[in-house]
């Protein structure tokens, strides 16, 4: 016997980081002193840039919104939104990324499909002008179905020191501002699923009036990144804190950067909810809370600024809006 007959496919490894290997040199930076391949990735940190610097460091997952891409057979897209996803992430602290690992795990190695997910990744980290140096593709029969895979990815980014915000100086009285999602993101997709599909019937090539759109087109809709509208905002000490809403929603993510004895009030007047969550709502008669404890709800990420300032905000982000208000209390209400 040998090691393909039980299901592990050394040829099919190496090819696939052949197809990869030009996709993650076309991400590199100057900072990058290691080729893909390596065991380890070197990353040299500019410190003329910096007089004390942070380093900031966040690792996920898509989720199963990977089984919409099994689904439609298209896998390009996934990757980015996985970078996008960590990116923001880090974001709220205010750091820019450096550098970015992937991790990709499937039950048999296709490298057409590896180097389209790949693709993604580094497409998403050339757009938030991020190194990818590295990463690892396992191979493992038996414990991924066939045609399947998971990715996750870890990000490291940087900070000034005097510039990382952590949400203490909010008091009540502050400004709550919403930037709108394109879509579920990567968050709420077992709840979605289990309504479009398991409930309603739904293909993934069904055409639903109120999407505009197929299913399948909804629901792969990119994550989007909030690095390039957000990041002139940090040098001027305007925003005092942000929250990436993700899985749990407003609900579950606001309450996370919030000072003790803060609270929110959420005008969800304030904005119009997009049709992917109407549909939802609608067709799996689920309650408001549980909507916004699980969903983003059209609102991806939201920054916290004072009373006096929130006009200088708004026009520095033209798509955002005052969604709500910093109070005494505890949580959020909406």
């Amino acid at each position: 016997m040998d090691y393909r007959q039980s299901g592990v496919d050394i040829d099919a490894g190496n090819e696939t980081v052949r197809r990869i290997r030009s996709l993650a040199r076309d991400t590199f930076t100057p900072g990058v002193l290691s080729d893909l391949g390596s065991f380890g990735g070197l990353f040299r940190l500019d410190r003329d840039r910096y007089r004390d610097p942070v380093l900031v460091s966040s690792a996920d997952g898509v989720g199963t919104k990977l089984k919409v891409a099994f689904m439609t057979g298209r896998h390009d897209t996934v990757g980015a939104d996985l970078v996008n996803h960590c990116v923001n992430d880090i974001l709220v602290q205010g750091a820019e990324p450096l550098f970015f690992l992937d991790y990709l795990a499937t039950g048999r190695l296709s490298p057409a499909i590896a180097e389209a997910v790949v693709a993604g990744v580094a497409r998403g980290c050339r757009e938030n002008g991020c190194a990818l140096i590295g990463g690892e593709t396992a191979e493992m029969p038996g414990f991924y179905a066939d045609g399947e895979y998971d990715i996750a990815g870890f990000i490291v980014g940087i900070v000034e020191r005097e510039r990382i915000v952590d949400g203490r100086s909010i008091v009540p009285g502050d400004v709550v501002i919403g930037v709108p999602s394109t879509g579920l993101h990567t968050n709420g997709y077992a709840l979605a699923r289990r309504i479009l599909f398991d409930v309603c019937g739904f293909h993934a090539d069904s055409e639903v009036p109120e999407l505009g759109t197929t299913i399948g087109a909804a629901l792969l809709a990119p994550h989007r990144s909030y690095l390039t509208v957000i990041r002139p905002l940090l040098a001027g000490g305007l925003v005092k804190g942000m929250a990436h809403i993700t899985g749990g929603g407003i609900t579950e993510n606001l309450p996370r950067v919030l000072p003790d004895g803060c609270g929110v009030v959420i005008d969800s007047r304030a904005w119009v909810v997009p049709s992917i969550f109407r549909v939802l709502q609608e067709r799996g008669g689920i309650a408001t809370d549980e909507m916004f404890r699980t969903f983003n709800m059209g609102i991806g990420m939201i920054l916290m600024c004072a009373h006096e300032r929130r006009d200088e905000m708004i026009r520095a982000l033209p798509d955002a809006r005052v969604i709500g208000v910093v109070v005494r209390g505890v949580g959020v209400a909406y």
